[in-house]
């Protein structure tokens, strides 16, 4: 028999009885919308990350207070390490690396030990109140879309201004100008709360979400305002607590040079036999988010494989039942000539023509999954990329999967008796 002949013979086969075809394949159906939807999930947030990570600024470099484990997790009790005498010390060595400094210090926020609140008559906003400087703008390549930044003429008055995000100027203003409104910002929880008035100079450009925040979703007020007014920010020393200071470096291929001179000086200032701060780059942010999603990838690809090896066993178990009612067949067929690898082929060729059929039913099937997810949103704003590899892979997986699981039913039925198999009823 030549090769169209025993596809021929198999689609016969199949479509002769075509409910439980369908059901064989099913699980592969199954298996295979799995892995195209969830890989489609994961490589999109992989995109979003890096896109918000770039969408921080470019030539970037992020000092953090508490040291870290290998592991990435920061070590308890080692939290509160940064200040903004760091930054000036940093800014006072004028390394040839190191472009533009600004210091920020938060409150609110997801995660934040002390919530923040912007409130504006019977609005209320909980959001990330920021502190920082007038280089912040360059230096995070974060800009005004109306009214203006801070001053230096703010900072040094202390003046009770701020800059609202998108977010909060469209979740207290709606439509209305908020330039030379007032909002209020609480900080702290509840009764304890500490709150003033600050006058509204600017509002940002919408910038989306960053590695670790909403960028849209802030209030950036002066810091010299914020120091003076919140007691928390200043330790025992009267040193003054920063959360973060970002650093532009004047070309991204001195990140490594700059790393080792800013940790030199880090290290002396704070006379710690272990670094009690972390430099990041946005390469490394992006690197390790990288990682992150592509372990998340293996394991969500393995669990989807779980239910292609399951439903590699149902089509063996299908095959093995056809073997079975089809035993007088193949006993005619070999009586009239039939040789042992035309059934051999015929039944490997059935299976894989099986699972090559419920592999593109559920690449499509995966495919309809994520653009229904897409368009609801599912997932949140993450986009869903669906890519040419993970399709050719899910086919080839498929396609194996129909190979190995009909090679025994495919024996089975190619070492039959001929007058046995005629003999049975």
């Amino acid at each position: 028999m030549t090769l169209a002949d025993v596809v021929t013979t198999a689609l016969k086969a199949l479509t002769s009885n075509i409910m439980r075809t369908l059901l064989t394949m099913l699980g592969i159906v199954i298996g295979i919308a799995a892995v195209i939807a969830l890989t489609a999930a994961s490589e999109g947030a992989q995109q979003g990350v890096g896109e918000r990570i770039r969408g921080l600024g470019s030539n970037l470099m992020f000092i953090r207070p508490g040291a870290v484990e290998q592991t990435g997790i920061q070590l308890p009790g080692t939290g509160p390490s940064l200040f903004l005498e760091d930054a000036r010390a940093i800014e006072a060595a004028q390394f040839e690396s190191v472009e533009a400094i600004s210091a920020q210090a938060t409150a609110g926020g997801p995660g934040a030990l002390f919530p923040a609140n912007a409130i504006r008559q019977s609005q209320t906003k909980s959001t990330t109140l920021l502190a920082t400087e007038t280089s912040y703008q360059s230096v995070r390549d974060f800009y005004v879309e109306s009214g203006r930044f801070i001053s230096e003429d703010d900072l040094t008055k202390k003046a009770l201004v701020a800059v609202l995000g998108a977010d909060v100027r469209d979740a207290l203003f709606g439509e209305e100008d908020p330039i030379a409104q007032t909002v209020r910002i609480a900080v702290g929880p509840g009764n304890f709360a500490i709150g003033f008035n600050f006058t509204v100079i600017g509002v940002m450009e919408r910038k989306g979400a960053s590695a670790n925040s909403e960028q849209d979703d802030v209030v950036i007020v002066p810091l010299p305002s914020f120091q003076a007014r919140v007691p928390f920010i200043r330790d025992p020393l009267g040193r003054t607590n920063v959360n973060q200071i970002n650093v532009r470096l004047t070309d991204s291929s001195k990140s490594d040079e700059a790393k080792e001179q800013i940790g030199a000086l880090l290290r002396q200032r704070h006379n710690e036999s272990e670094d009690d701060f972390r430099i990041l780059t946005q390469t490394e942010l992006l690197d390790t988010a990288t990682e992150v999603e592509r372990s998340l990838q293996v394991l969500v690809v393995s669990i989807a494989l779980i239910s292609l090896v399951v439903g590699g066993i149902g089509i063996m178990n299908i095959m093995l039942v056809s073997v079975t009612e089809r035993t007088r067949e193949i006993g005619i067929r070999k009586a009239i000539g039939a040789k042992r690898m035309d059934i051999l082929m015929q039944f490997l060729v059935e299976s894989f023509l099986v699972t090559m059929l419920g592999g593109v039913l559920g690449v499509l099937v995966g495919i309809g999954a994520t653009e229904i997810a897409e368009r609801f949103e599912i997932g949140g704003d993450n986009p869903y990329s669906v890519t040419p590899f993970w399709v050719l892979v899910s086919l080839v997986v498929a396609g194996l999967t129909g190979i190995v699981a009909g090679v025994y039913p495919a024996w089975r039925a190619s070492s039959l008796d001929p007058i046995e198999a005629l003999r049975h009823e």
